[in-house]
């Protein structure tokens, strides 16, 4: 899976602290997302696209190896 989630984040001027706050997870997680470390359940997902007003597709795809 590649993501957009450190671009659209650093974009708006949001720190991984306040990311983090507002999905209700730990820095730790939005870091291991942010280097392709973890891939997000659903609700994560959901959540991180509705902070930024966008479309979980784009924050987040896969690539053709990984389907």
């Amino acid at each position: 899976m590649v993501n957009n989630l450190r671009a659209t984040r650093e974009s708006r001027g949001i720190t991984q602290l306040d990311l983090a706050q507002r999905a209700a997870v730990t820095r730790q997680t939005i870091i291991s997302l942010e280097t392709g470390r973890y891939n997000p359940s659903l609700l994560l997902a959901l959540r991180l696209a509705r902070i930024f007003d966008c479309r979980v597709e784009d924050l987040f795809r896969l690539e053709e190896r990984d389907e």
